[in-house]
């Protein structure tokens, strides 16, 4: 029984568990059912959502037309109705010239009909027959003599003979005559979806022109809004708007010019119906890669079956072909420049989804799409992520790309990035946007735990295999220094131009940090002063600890060069580093490189004077030239710093 006095305590609230490693987030399963539920509004939805989408890209079309007829004073009312009109008066004459080519078809077909029995006569008997015929022959071989046919045995005694079977009687169900109604209902309804479809393309596409101005308004309101950079995200859509219109009229232009081609050039060959598959040329061919090819069947069909030979089918087939070709690799690179910004993966993806969602129609228009999303992508943060599936920029910073591939491993296929890089670029200018930026992310991972030492092992090792790879590549920078052309005068006349203290056999001594990928840096700028004729010596930073900097060898050293990707822990540590080499060796100078995580150049004099150093860079372009200089009596050139987090803000 239990005591009222003393009632039994509560037990304890077990504690909240958190969700396993590889279980999803809230976040990812709001992104998984958001996507579900607008792939399912696009199909369930697409009797409403096929013609405002084609009539989205129609404004888009006649924009410029109706920019140009409203600098001409026409108004805009006046100027979208006429463009309207235009434009639809071009597609009623294309769909009626291509119902009047169909229904000459239609006719001329049963003229076609014995050519083209004949020929499936023959290809059959020389393909189909003598087939079945060898096969016939060699199973009469394998199975050997027929047996013989045995008489069917006597009926017993007493069997009924069967007389006539009484024939069924035929049953006729008649339908009533069709009303009036009912006829009428039978022709319309075919034609009201159409006509419906029609309508709701005319009607929005002429108010998405009247009020452009306020439609994007809304979706700057809808999708910019949020960075609070209203007019940057203004001419961001204004841009996108534009490159959108030049790209659809650009588009429209090539197949027609393809549609016209092989329209002149089936006249030419004597195809009957030229007209129809110029202009079903044009309009197919908006169907990526294989476009071209489903509208070049039927005519190639067709001249088959005109002609009793195969020569006006061959020729058909090469006008085709080499039509295409032409458009598709000399044309269309030389107008859109190298990429149109869809990645072909992309484009072959898109159009399956496309056709899966709205058919036909989604085929057709699946390109424009998809390229609206990449240039909304590109232009909206929050729809970045369209423009990393489907545009045909890298996915990766050639930065980003290198660590990768060092953690992965891979130094091959870093440096075959790298050679790319380096077809313009000099190897110092690799190394300080690409190289030290990806020792740069190392560090950080390193500084956060996430790199574990093991995989660490296999990164400095794969990047210094990088690094003895690219020692045979020359530095040859766009543009020359005046201290790097005197470097060169000097190094053909035997370095006569050097500096009295800098004529010995190793000037430079290249000082590695604390850090476990200081060394590497220290590498690269000895491999570079090397390449301009100045001999480095690496040195590790054990080598300058307060225990065996005394046995450190400085005979003849002009020059130490301190190299840090990341100081850390503040720099109490760095100052006492060169505080030890002043007095180790007075005479030389010093040289901080620091390659901070940092916009900011945080070498400044202030520090540098605190720190004991003579010179402090951030680039390790900036401290060959200051090598140079010193070693050839220059004065120092101004440096313009661009890090890699720079070039990739700016691209």
């Amino acid at each position: 029984m239990p005591d009222p006095l003393h009632p039994p305590k509560p037990a304890a609230a077990a504690p909240l568990q958190a969700p396993p490693p590889g279980a999803p987030g809230m976040p990812g399963l709001t992104g998984v059912v958001v996507a579900a539920v607008v792939v399912a509004a696009l199909y369930f939805a697409r009797e409403v959502l096929i013609p405002v989408t084609l009539a989205m890209l129609l404004s888009f079309v006649l924009s410029p037309l109706v920019e140009l007829l409203r600098r001409i004073w026409l108004g805009r009312i006046l100027s979208v109705i006429l463009a309207v009109v235009l434009a639809l008066g071009l597609i009623l004459a294309l769909g009626s010239a291509i119902g009047t080519q169909v229904a000459q078809l239609a006719g001329n077909l049963p003229r076609y009909q014995t050519t083209i029995e004949t020929k499936i006569a023959r290809l059959r008997e020389a393909t189909i027959d003598k087939f079945s015929e060898k096969l016939s022959n060699l199973g009469h071989q394998l199975a050997g003599p027929a047996p013989r046919a045995e008489a069917p045995a006597p009926a017993p005694a007493g069997t009924p003979a069967r007389g006539p079977q009484q024939k069924p009687v035929p049953v006729v169900v008649t339908q009533p005559a069709p009303s009036v109604l009912d006829i009428g209902k039978s022709v319309l309804e075919p034609m009201l979806y159409p006509v419906a479809t029609a309508g709701i393309i005319l009607v929005v596409t002429i108010f998405a022109l009247l009020q452009k101005e306020d439609l994007r308004d809304r979706a700057i309101r809808l999708l910019g809004s949020g960075s609070g950079d209203l007019h940057r995200t203004t001419v961001a859509m204004d841009e996108a708007g534009r490159r959108l219109s030049r790209y659809f009229l650009t588009q429209l232009g090539l197949n027609a010019s393809f549609g016209v081609i092989v329209g002149i050039g089936l006249y030419l060959i004597g195809v009957p119906n030229p007209l129809l598959w110029g202009i079903l040329g044009a309009l197919l061919r908006f169907v990526p890669y294989v476009g071209s090819w489903i509208a070049a069947a039927l005519p190639v069909v067709l001249a088959a079956a005109v002609q009793p030979g195969w020569s006006m089918a061959i020729w058909t087939a090469v006008l085709y072909a080499a039509t295409e070709l032409i458009m598709g690799q000399a044309v269309e690179p030389l107008v859109y420049g190298h990429s149109t910004g869809l990645s072909p993966v992309a484009v072959v993806i898109a159009a399956i989804f496309w056709t899966w969602i709205w058919g036909p129609i989604g085929l057709i228009i699946s390109t424009p799409l998809t390229l609206c999303l990449v240039v909304l992508g590109r232009h909206i943060e929050r729809l970045e992520f369209f423009d990393v599936l489907l545009g045909d920029r890298p996915a990766l910073t050639p930065t980003e790309s290198l660590y990768q591939r060092m953690l992965a491993g891979d130094p091959d296929e870093a440096e075959e990035q790298a050679e790319r890089y380096l077809a313009d670029q000099p190897l110092s200018s690799y190394y300080d946007e690409v190289v030290l930026e990806a020792l740069r992310l190392a560090a950080n991972d390193i500084s956060r735990g996430t790199l574990e030492a093991s995989q660490l092992e296999h990164f400095i090792a794969a990047m210094d295999e990088l690094i003895h790879d690219l020692g045979e590549r020359t530095d040859l920078p766009s543009e020359t220094t005046e201290i790097e052309k005197t470097a060169a005068a000097g190094e053909r006349n035997g370095n006569d131009r050097l500096a009295p203290e800098w004529r010995t056999e190793t000037p430079v001594l290249c000082i590695a940090g604390r850090g476990a990928l200081d060394e590497l840096a220290a590498r690269m700028l000895a491999q570079l002063l090397g390449k301009h004729g100045l001999k480095a010596r690496i040195v590790p930073h054990e080598a300058v600890s307060r225990t065996r900097i005394a046995a450190l060898d400085v005979q003849g050293v002009a020059m130490m060069c301190v190299s840090f990707i990341n100081v850390g822990g503040g720099t109490a540590r760095l100052r006492y580093l060169l505080r030890r080499l002043r007095e180790r060796q007075p005479a030389a100078r010093l040289l901080l490189g620091l390659w901070p995580a940092q916009d900011e150049n945080p070498v400044d004099g202030d520090l540098r004077r605190t720190l004991g150093a003579d010179f402090g860079v951030t680039s390790l372009r900036e401290a060959v030239q200051t090598c140079l200089a010193e070693a050839y009596q220059a004065p120092r050139p101004q440096m313009r710093l661009v890090t890699a987090a720079r070039e990739t803000g700016s691209r």
